[in-house]
């Protein structure tokens, strides 16, 4: 059964009625999902829910070609909307860097019940760390992928704190990696407060939490205050778990309120490389070792800032992607394996035909920006194809993944007999 429910909404307009439209069923949930969203006269989509917290839910939302995501903050319990007004707060005064989420609006949603709700529409991005933990298996990610991590959310702290904001909520959920532009991002500020000037008492996620911050959630709790407020360095503490769930494979929840951990958590790091030196061998793990105990001094003043991290010898060091990085990430290039064999690379004219029916047959589901084949290594044989927007290849993977190539076959004969030519593919 199709979602029914209708909504409308606006920024400063007067409230237009707007038709309930269909959603697919496996795609939200019917009894309390938007069909739709009208946003600056346009109409959108609701595809599916993304996530779905205490105070908002989020949702992938597309309007023809297009895609977005769409939080909508419910109303407090108070009747506030201090929720929205905190994160669009802070996402206006943090706009323009790569590594932070893009808002590219606000506006209030009318539901055909007369409840108004504030939403933001933010840049769709694509699979969150959290999503790639669950996906390793206990084994660790690649070294390239860890580094590449690292790296972009360290820039995005530096610049958030060179701003003078503390994000206060970092974990694997709120990293997530952008194929349009190949790098990971930050996203959801509802916690972020200015540095000096904390305005919310409980803080960060458990498994997560630095220790200042579970020092001053546990005197909240009990109706006490902290002799000061928490600073950019519980963001530092939380980045410091993440690489270290990134490096080992394993959450670490239960790990960090050991007292074990309490008492020495360095030597619980030492242990954890130790372990997987196996994992890594003739790779020198100890930088990141190094970077990640840094960040995880109990004392905050002792932890390194984001600045200084981003100049760790870990980051000169230049890590290959394994071929799980560049299948696990979507990005706007496919790689397309086992369609050419060598004998057809150095005759041209079969060559460029062989490019020219590839083409068209990848321009089925989106614009081709080029397609190359190199004759030779790196890559001899293998079909590249870029396509103008990360949606379009990740599109083209889904549909062409164990297609045969069937127009090769019927053109060149001598690609018959005991070879079978199939799309086996993977993103890089």
């Amino acid at each position: 059964m199709a979602c029914s429910s209708g909504s409308n909404a606006k920024m400063s307009s007067p409230n237009v009625s707007t038709p309930a439209m269909a959603v697919t069923p496996d795609a939200v949930d019917q009894k309390t999902c938007p069909a739709v969203f009208e946003i600056y006269g346009k109409i959108w989509n609701v595809q599916a829910r993304l996530g779905q917290g205490v105070s908002a839910s989020v949702y992938r939302v597309n309007s023809g070609r297009a895609s977005s995501a769409v939080k909508e903050f419910q109303v407090d319990a108070q009747g506030g909307d201090y929720g929205y007004l905190k994160e669009s707060s802070v996402l206006e005064k943090i706009q323009g860097h790569k590594n932070i989420v893009t808002l590219f609006g606000m506006f209030t949603n009318h539901n055909p019940f007369g409840v108004a709700t504030h939403c933001l529409l933010l840049e769709l991005l694509d699979v969150s760390v959290s999503e790639l933990l669950a996906r390793v298996n206990n084994q660790g990610h690649s070294m390239w992928l860890i580094q590449h991590c690292a790296r972009d959310v360290l820039e995005a702290l530096n610049f958030l704190h060179r701003e003078g904001y503390v994000h206060a909520d970092l974990k694997p959920r709120n990293i997530l990696w952008s194929a349009d532009d190949e790098c990971f991002k930050l996203i959801d500020f509802g916690l972020s407060f200015k540095d000096g000037h904390q305005d919310v008492k409980y803080i960060q996620t458990d498994g997560y939490r630095a220790p200042e911050a579970e020092l001053q959630n546990s005197l909240a709790q009990a109706g006490l205050e902290s002799d000061s407020g928490c600073t950019t360095a519980v963001d530092l503490w939380s980045l410091g778990i993440v690489l270290l769930e990134m490096f080992s494979g394993i959450k670490l929840k239960e790990t960090v309120k050991s007292q074990e951990w309490k008492d020495n958590s360095s030597a619980i790091v030492d242990h954890i490389f130790s372990s997987n030196a196996v994992v890594y061998p003739a790779i020198p793990v100890f930088h990141l070792r190094d970077l990640i105990k840094s960040m995880l001094h109990n004392d905050p003043k002792l932890r390194c800032t984001a600045e200084a991290a981003l100049i760790n010898p870990f980051f000169s060091i230049p890590f290959a992607p394994h071929i799980e990085d560049l299948v696990r990430l979507p990005t706007p290039v496919l790689r397309l394996l086992n369609v050419i064999v060598d004998n057809h690379l150095y005759n041209e004219d079969e060559y460029e035909d062989i490019i020219e029916d590839m083409k068209e047959e990848c321009q089925k589901y989106g614009t081709v920006v080029s397609l190359l084949i190199p004759k030779e290594n790196p890559g001899k044989g293998q079909v590249f194809v870029e396509y103008a927007n990360a949606g379009d290849s990740k599109e083209a993977q889904r549909l062409l993944t164990g297609r045969t190539f069937d127009a090769t076959l019927e053109e060149y004969p001598s690609l018959q007999g005991n070879h079978t030519y199939t799309f086996i593919l993977n993103c890089i």
